[in-house]
């Protein structure tokens, strides 16, 4: 029986692969396409930490911002996912732009919103779970843990990460935070987004550290520019979860329109 991680990870992946995808380059709006777990999956950067997610479930629009004019050509959300409540992943004049959509946020969040908003909100508390456009969720916390970065998210703020149950498969989205205990518990993880970028989550080699520990089949680095050199190397990345051993493959992708800077 095929089970679900070799699905997604084929026959051509062998223990800490490392692919980069083809579709390395330039965009015209946003970073280019990249298609995951033999088609079933279908990202579209779109800025920092914002990407629309094609699935068997529905569009699934994670952090939107920006101007209304980068989703043109985007297929419609089913469901916006808000992680917490910083500019780079909240923005409540493109969130009233994307019609009716439901969004799921934390209580931070809505307690933020205009009251249009509000009323296609449902809120969710770290550790919760839910189901929205038929998809299971869970509320993973995200918070920063080292001393110096603590301010950026702190864990009582209620930030999130959530783990999208599609199709039979289990996707991590991290949102902005550190290598927590909470993610390095997470188990049966097939496809992972995670973040690394300093001052405000963690660095490449914090973020190998906590993959190799939950150990999902396949990870995506994004969300990796930072302030004042604190940009961090997907590659880098990759090496060094390939150093520590186990199996997961990293995909490579140019999150920002072919270049870091």
């Amino acid at each position: 029986m095929t089970t679900r991680r070799k699905f997604i990870i084929g026959s051509a992946a062998a223990v800490g692969a490392v692919t980069v995808l083809p579709s390395l380059g330039f965009a015209a709006a946003h970073g280019a396409s990249l298609t995951l777990m033999d088609g079933k999956i279908t990202i579209h950067p779109v800025e920092h930490a914002s990407f629309v997610m094609e699935t068997p479930a529905g569009t699934i629009y994670v952090d939107p911002v920006g101007e209304p004019s980068l989703y043109e050509g985007m297929a419609e959300p089913d469901l916006i996912l808000v992680t917490h409540r910083h500019g780079d992943h909240y923005n409540a004049d493109l969130l009233a732009s994307l019609a009716e959509t439901p969004i799921l946020t934390n209580a931070d969040v809505s307690g933020m919103m205009p009251e249009d908003l509000k009323a296609r909100t449902e809120t969710i508390a770290p550790g919760g779970s839910t189901t929205m456009a038929g998809i299971e969720i869970a509320a993973i916390p995200a918070y920063n843990i080292t001393e110096g970065r603590l301010d950026f998210h702190p864990k009582e703020r209620g930030d999130l990460g959530f783990v999208l149950t599609i199709d039979g498969s289990r996707i991590y989205i991290s949102g902005d935070t550190e290598g927590t205990p909470e993610m390095r518990a997470l188990e049966n993880i097939d496809l992972a987004f995670v973040c690394m970028n300093l001052p405000f989550t963690m660095t490449a080699e914090q973020a190998a550290d906590a993959v190799a520990e939950f150990a999902p089949a396949m990870v995506v680095p994004y969300h990796y520019r930072g302030r004042d050199d604190g940009t961090q190397d997907p590659a880098e990345f990759a090496q060094m979860l390939s150093e520590a051993g186990g199996s997961t493959e990293v995909k490579l992708h140019d999150w920002y329109n072919g270049g870091l800077g």
